[in-house]
């Protein structure tokens, strides 16, 4: 009579699930709102006279004759004025470079600070008296220890560098862009980053902008930092002008506020550093096209790692589970991690943690570890007879498996240590492990197919992980393959190698399953059929 009194309650599995796709959902809308914001700046709308709209015209438009002024000071708008650089005329269109000396003065020695103030303004006159001047301010001189700019890593000098002082550097190299396309745009429809470097002048009832001018922050690198003493007289500076279109000019604001947003998140310069590599050294549709393919790849990694941890929650029964398997994969996830731990960023130590912690999980689950926080005790539960067969299959293959993994560990590491320069005794062991990790990983799998093999089925797995993960490794291999023939034939990583790893054992389990499962099947309508007649 009443439905709500009547229903059941809905379980913790149903809560969680609806989490997932509440959290999934939230995703795919951030991911669909980024593509929108990048296809907004990729495709800005010039204005429309024809429609009413108010226009905003530029500046170099009309050709005027200009110049370009590079200025050195201690604090701008705020002290004197030192002329480093002068290009007249300046044609906004053009490409140069210019290497020149610049002295220091001595608050700059005494470990003080030093800024570059680029002006464009009319030729011949101050940019002072120039009432439509734009200018631009960038830091010439950068605080860091020395050991961060050498780039030592050992826990020694990670520890002695905190006491050190920070020393100013010199930056060596100056790039300067400007937007040099003709474009119009609709004071109504201003776009919100093109507005913070926008000067608008007036000249009677035509609106104009004047030149957008930036200075590119992501062009220098802490390797190229030139230490500042007391004795240093002058430092070579280059600098160098390119003008750009708007939609890189967009592009490279954007760029730089990510920049800026990773250091207030606390990433080290060395992190900062990689992704600059990998954001001024490619293609403007390429990064569009990697941003895309990441985003899939996100998604695809964060399903599987959702139903992972749902199918993991819901086993009971560890039959056709190889322990040497989850155990290998735990080890081989903390070992990665350890690794990454000293060479990689943030951005890769995040994901590689959380799967490091989810594979000790599973590693408890496996053997049916149980910790007791209250009295703080382990138990360990009994297996049942599937489960015993189960073990007993996992180590027959693992007998074997080692007979061919650990001669060949061994014989590697001995090779790097007798002829590869190493850091330390720690980080060659470190190394050797991840390389045999990387070689030798996919052997680890090699019980749990062998286990399949012998149980005749495959459903104790969760095949909707291994297709996500399948889809995953193989978008990866795509990649690596494309890197690889665009490289010219240049090596490549253990860990791009690895997927090709991951890409065979996912179609040797889908062997096992076009093969296997119609058996299950047939099994399983067996047992409904002999229910029935029971019934």
């Amino acid at each position: 009579m009443f439905p709500s009194c009547l229903s059941k309650p809905a379980d913790g599995s149903a809560k969680r699930s609806s989490i997932g796709k509440l959290l999934l959902g939230v995703f795919v809308v951030y991911m669909l709102h980024t593509a929108w914001l990048l296809y907004g700046f990729l495709n800005t709308k010039p204005c429309d006279r024809g429609r009413g709209e108010q226009c905003i015209n530029s500046y170099i438009t009309a050709r005027p004759r200009l110049q370009l002024s590079v200025f050195t000071c201690l604090v701008p708008d705020n002290s004197q004025l030192n002329l480093a650089v002068k290009i007249d005329p300046f044609d906004p269109h053009s490409t140069f470079e210019r290497q020149v000396n610049v002295p220091l003065p001595e608050e700059t020695r005494a470990n003080g600070t030093l800024y570059a103030v680029v002006y464009v303004h009319k030729a011949g006159v101050s940019p002072l008296e120039d009432s439509r001047e734009v200018h631009y301010a960038a830091q010439l001189t950068i605080y860091i220890t020395p050991t961060h700019r050498e780039g030592q890593r050992d826990t020694q000098k990670r520890s002695s560098s905190r006491s050190e002082k920070y020393v100013s550097h010199w930056r060596p190299h100056l790039s300067i862009n400007m937007m040099s396309e003709d474009f119009t745009f609709n004071k109504a429809g201003l776009p919100s980053d093109v507005r913070r470097y926008m000067r608008v002048s007036q000249d009677g009832r035509q609106m104009m902008y004047l030149p957008l001018l930036l200075v590119n922050e992501l062009s220098f690198r802490v390797r190229d930092l030139m230490e500042i003493s007391s004795s240093t007289v002058q430092l070579p500076l280059t600098v160098s002008y390119e003008g750009i279109s708007l939609r890189s000019f967009r592009f490279w604001v954007h760029l730089q506020d990510v920049v800026y947003s990773l250091r207030q998140f606390g990433f080290t310069e060395e992190n900062i550093d990689e992704i600059k590599e990998t954001l001024v050294g490619s293609n403007l549709y390429l990064l569009v096209l990697t941003a895309l393919i990441t985003a899939l790849q996100l998604i695809c990694e964060f399903l599987a790692l959702k139903n992972d941890i749902s199918s993991w929650r819901k086993k009971k029964s560890m039959s056709g589970m190889s322990r040497k398997s989850v155990l290998w994969r735990s080890l081989s996830t903390l070992l990665i991690f350890v690794h990454l731990l000293e060479e990689t960023s943030l951005l890769v130590l995040l994901p590689v943690g959380l799967g490091a912690c989810v594979e000790v999980w599973k590693l408890f689950k496996v053997f049916k570890i149980n910790v007791q926080w209250k009295s703080s005790k382990l138990h360990v539960n009994k297996l049942d007879e599937e489960e015993r067969k189960t073990v007993e299959y996992d180590t027959k293959a693992s007998r074997y498996l080692s007979y061919l993994v650990y001669p060949l560990c061994i014989s590697g590491a001995i090779f790097s240590l007798a002829y590869l320069r190493q850091k330390s005794y720690f980080s060659w062991m470190i190394n050797s492990l991840v390389t045999g990790v990387y070689a030798l990983g996919f052997l680890s799998m090699a019980p749990q197919l062998y286990i399949n093999h012998k149980l005749k089925s495959v459903s104790h797995l969760q095949g909707t992980v291994l297709m996500y993960r399948g889809v995953n490794t193989l978008i990866s291999d795509l990649c690596s393959c494309a890197s690889f023939f665009s490289s010219s034939g240049a090596f490549l990583s253990s860990h791009q190698l690895s997927c090709f790893r991951d890409e065979l054992l996912f179609f040797l389990y889908l062997y096992q399953r076009r093969r296997y499962a119609p058996r299950a099947r047939r099994r399983e309508s067996g047992t409904h059929g002999k229910k029935v007649k029971t019934q």
